[in-house]
């Protein structure tokens, strides 16, 4: 019988790659959780940061969809993110762009009567968008926009990109106080909280090694 000397290292393992499917099943959940809790913040008539603040935002002041409105202002985002992020990332993230904001038609139609107590919605919606961002970014994608910008400030300069989000966020929200009450825009304050110490709890820099 051999023993192992107490001051031998082990070699590092590799990481393992998701397969395909895992790639697309994991976009696919993380983008219909992500919207769903949006949604739940539009029955609430609140807000959120990033795009998705933004574009529920001119929702509310405008007949546009919030799906439409989604798309077109991640559009610039997208080449920012082509730019620095690369191709792989990139198609990623328009792919979860898209998914979004279909699925941000399906869920009216499917939950039409949905009129759940505000604190929840505003409190839960974002502890959902939370993890469903969380899930694209252990798939290497995105929800595009500010997301993609602060993934790019963690790879550069090592912050984690939940509190560089969070800068952003309460940014949006201070601007949002000019288009929903003060009691909305300071529940929205709390559920942006919420998500992002969801995604600095949970997306730091090599912690998560799938690939």
């Amino acid at each position: 019988m051999t023993t192992r000397p107490l001051d031998a290292v082990e070699a590092p393992q590799p990481a393992l790659r998701h397969t395909l499917f895992e790639d697309a099943f994991g976009l696919l959940s993380g983008t219909f959780v992500a919207s769903l809790g949006i949604y739940l913040l539009k029955t609430a008539h609140a807000v959120t940061g990033g795009t998705a603040g933004l574009a529920l935002l001119l929702s509310y002041g405008t007949d546009w969809s919030f799906g439409v409105l989604f798309f077109a202002v991640n559009l610039p985002f997208f080449v920012l993110a082509l730019k620095t992020k690369g191709l792989d990332f990139s198609v990623r993230t328009l792919i979860s762009i898209t998914l979004v904001s279909a699925f941000a038609s399906l869920h009216p139609v499917m939950l039409p009567t949905l009129q759940p107590n505000p604190v929840y919605a505003t409190l839960v919606g974002n502890l959902l968008a939370g993890m469903g961002m969380l899930m694209l970014f252990r798939h290497r994608s995105s929800l595009g926009g500010l997301n993609t910008l602060a993934l790019i400030v963690q790879d550069r300069y090592g912050l984690r990109a939940g509190y560089v989000q969070l800068v952003f966020d309460v940014t949006i929200i201070a601007m949002s106080l000019f288009v929903v009450p003060p009691a909305n825009v300071l529940l929205s304050a709390a559920g942006a909280v919420v998500l992002n110490i969801v995604l600095a709890l949970n997306h730091r820099p090599g912690r998560y090694l799938g690939h």
